[in-house]
């Protein structure tokens, strides 16, 4: 059963940091894009960044040059850092995996919250 684990959320200051985690289990995840999705309260969710097996990057252009997303795969975990937050990153993260093989295998996990306020 695969499992997905987040940690890391919860409040910064704008201008600051954060930094998520996301540990994943249950199954080889060598050919999977990992990558973190956002839903801020009213809107739908969006891709904030993702890494694909072969290391391939693609961040949402509100976030490029201000988090950083990358992969542990001997770990299984994949994190998301978090720089010069700003009010808008305020949303609910969840993490995703998906097999570059079979694209409809994707699971998620249950969300962290990160709240950006003054």
């Amino acid at each position: 059963q695969v499992q997905l684990v987040e940690s890391g959320g919860g409040e910064g200051q704008p201008g600051g940091s954060l930094r998520l985690s996301c540990a994943a289990s249950g199954s080889d995840f060598g050919l999977y894009k990992m990558a973190w999705y956002r839903q801020a309260p009213g809107k739908q969710r969006e891709l904030v960044a993702a890494v694909s097996y072969d290391g391939t990057i693609k961040y949402a252009p509100a976030v490029k040059g201000r988090f950083a997303i990358s992969r542990d795969d001997d770990a299984d975990t994949v994190q998301l850092q978090m720089n010069d937050l700003k009010p808008d990153d305020t949303a609910v993260y969840t993490c995703n995996v998906q097999s570059e093989i079979y694209p409809d295998v994707n699971y998620w996990g249950q969300g962290t919250q990160v709240t950006v306020s003054s």
